[in-house]
């Protein structure tokens, strides 16, 4: 079936899908509920351009997992998808898809507005108006409240209606797994994962989320092994390639690895470099390099340098490499100009946890220490670790960064010794032995007892 030639005008393309799809289940001997056979039987649209447009936008927000473009992809993603329901406005998983990228535009941080906000309800009112008891409106719902809102239960609620209809759906255990992520069941988080890619082995970017997993665990060969089976399946991706060699920076504090990838990359195709420039950046800090450094700030777009959704400003960045190099007029410039930018933020949304955590950062490092502490345990009283597993133990991580920066050297090291033992705080060994954030610390018994403790046994 695989080899078949199909010979047909480009206009029979919904049809074809149609025939595919179902020769593909008789092959497989696949159980097709009568909603599943309707819903290959029935084409998207008859719009071949708000097609194409859909399924441009459809790859960008597939291919986002590793990406250091996710901003750009998403931004991009909108266009071509509101162009699509534009051209046709019935074109249901269109505004599925748009729903997803106006969420995770604010999940993210790159544009954490109440307009934002505003933008994907009124999409959901429109798939819910399409289709009032369809399964993909259950699905598409469960990822709003899932991202936009945090409100896992009632995510909860909409997977189990979808779950009804769609039953082999990989969508469906990929967001409970996620959701189980967030309530720090990690465990049951791999299990459902590993149904979703029984359901849907080749998509690699449900590998990609395993090994995120395996890596918030500190499980690091089980999580280079499951990016060489995404290199397997996808042996070109860019951010696979390069988060490959992570692999060896955070279990041995070994940077090589990840310095030759990305050297081979940047050699195989020099327009590469947008796609990881943020590891690039972090590479260069890690190696203490500042020409390596200006060089990756050069490229990076006006969209901040994110960390685990903590949306630091480019300022941030350019302050660090300024500090970094000695040139500290230059540094706090850069920086004020990320306070102010993030103080604009904070003004607007005051319980916005990450810019908080953010701003609290960067005040530590301008010395403005009661500003520091006040908006980083904010933030961590805003967003705890039993609320979002993976966020709070990220705030934790960065409270100990601001106490260590604001000279409160026994807070720090109770916060990073909380930050230990919480998975989602992504602290490794290379993190604490090889990142500059680190260096108020460095020298400390205490601290350098805490980097021994995680190197590999």
């Amino acid at each position: 079936m695989w080899a078949e030639d199909y010979d047909r005008n480009v206009g029979d393309v919904f049809t074809l899908q149609s025939e595919i799809a179902q020769k593909i289940a008789r092959k497989l001997g696949a159980g097709v509920s009568s909603a599943e056979k309707n819903a290959i039987q029935e084409p998207p649209t008859t719009d071949l351009i708000a097609y194409d447009a859909y399924l441009r936008a459809k790859d960008l927000i597939n291919d986002i997992s590793f990406s250091t473009r996710q901003r750009e992809d998403l931004f991009e993603a909108v266009r071509l998808l509101d162009q699509a329901v534009a051209r046709d406005p019935s074109f249901f998983d269109a505004y599925c898809q748009l729903a997803g990228a106006h969420d995770r535009i604010y999940f993210g941080g790159s544009d954490h507005t109440d307009a934002r906000l505003k933008l994907s309800d009124t999409v959901i009112q429109s798939i819910r108006r399409l289709r009032p008891e369809s399964g993909e409106t259950h699905l598409a719902v469960a990822q709003h409240y899932y991202w936009a809102y945090a409100d896992y239960d009632r995510a909860n609620q909409e997977l189990a209606l979808a779950r009804q209809t769609l039953p082999n759906e990989s969508r469906i255990p990929l967001l409970t797994a996620y959701i189980d992520r967030r309530q720090g069941r990690w465990e049951k988080s791999l299990e459902e994962m590993k149904h979703a890619l029984e359901l849907n082995p080749r998509d690699f970017s449900i590998l990609q989320q395993i090994s995120l997993t395996y890596e918030a665990l500190g499980r690091y060969k089980e999580m280079g092994a499951t990016l060489d089976r995404v290199l397997a399946i996808a042996s070109k991706d860019i951010p696979s390639r390069v988060r490959r060699a992570w692999v060896d920076f955070e279990e041995r504090a070994d940077p090589k690895p990840l310095h030759t990838a990305i050297d081979t990359i940047l050699a195989e195709d020099a327009n590469a470099a947008p796609v990881l420039v943020n590891q690039w950046l972090f590479l260069a800090l890690l190696e203490r390099d500042p020409v390596a450094a200006e060089r990756a700030l050069s490229i990076m777009s006006g969209g901040g340098c994110f960390d685990e959704n903590i949306p630091f400003p480019n300022g941030w960045c350019e302050g660090l490499v300024a500090w970094f190099r000695g040139d500290q007029s230059a540094s706090r410039a850069a920086l004020n100009n990320a306070r102010e930018e993030l103080g604009q933020t904070v003004r607007n949304q005051p319980d916005y946890a990450a810019a908080l955590c953010a701003l609290g950062v960067i005040d530590a490092v301008l010395g403005n220490k009661e500003d520091a502490i006040r908006q980083g345990e904010r933030a961590v009283e805003l967003s705890p670790v039993s609320k979002n597993a993976i966020e709070g133990a990220t705030l934790v991580r960065y409270l100990a960064v601001t106490y260590a920066w604001a000279g409160e050297k026994d807070r720090a090291i109770d916060r990073l010794t909380e930050a230990t033992h919480l998975p989602g705080s992504h602290i490794s060994y290379g993190y604490l032995r090889l990142h500059p954030l680190w260096d108020p610390l460095r020298g400390d018994p205490r601290f350098e007892a805490i980097v021994d403790s995680l190197a590999a046994k």
